[in-house]
């Protein structure tokens, strides 16, 4: 075996080498990379989950008897009387 062929089979070699550790290295980043997508997707179902707790609460919190109970008791406020409302007449052509 001649020196030339000797060198030709350790670049041969020492690239074959290479190109395993650099599958091995693909392969590591990827798994790294799945686990972080699989920890992403957790944590995006569980905010999803507090997301429709929180508009479940937000529509119990507003529904119509709860605001206008809310109003009488925080702010005073009631329903005006019937001598106490108003009607204006008026037409389309503002007169």
């Amino acid at each position: 075996m001649t020196r030339t062929n000797l060198w030709l089979l350790l670049l041969l070699i020492a690239g074959i080498v290479a190109s395993g550790i650099g599958v091995v290295y693909a392969k590591y980043l990827t798994r790294a990379e799945f686990v972080r997508l699989q920890t992403l997707g957790a944590e995006r179902d569980a905010l999803e989950v507090s997301w429709n707790q929180l508009r479940l609460e937000e529509a119990a919190l507003t529904t119509h008897p709860r605001v206008e109970a809310k109003a009488r008791e925080l702010l005073d406020m009631h329903l005006p009387r019937d001598v106490d409302v108003r009607v204006i007449e008026g037409g389309a052509d503002g007169g």
